[in-house]
């Protein structure tokens, strides 16, 4: 059974303006080349234990581990990526799913 993977980022805008309008509206059609679907896009996380760190917690879905890998590692990806790089600071981690 092929168990889903995940892409997990915990982002700091730091120029809004580079981050919406340059990275954004360019990684949108690369997720979607690969599939991804936004599970979870908040600036409002509810701490329940320790202290917040990052006010941006996004949660993509993938069909498999296998392909939030190629995203991240694709050339398309690597084109823009200086924009979030430029804009932001970022915790990001790819997570295997459980089987079933």
């Amino acid at each position: 059974m092929n168990k889903k993977g995940y892409l997990l980022a915990e982002l700091t805008i730091t120029d809004p303006s580079v981050f919406y309008e340059d990275y954004m509206t360019k990684v949108k059609p690369i997720l979607k080349k690969f599939e991804a679907k936004f599970l979870v896009a908040t600036d409002s996380p509810e701490v329940i234990e320790g202290e917040r760190v990052v006010p941006r917690v996004i949660f993509l879905e993938f069909s498999s581990v296998e392909k939030a890998r190629e995203f991240y590692y694709s050339p398309e990806y690597e084109d823009i990526i200086d924009f979030r790089f430029k804009s932001s600071s970022a915790h990001l981690y790819i997570l295997d799913g459980l089987p079933g």
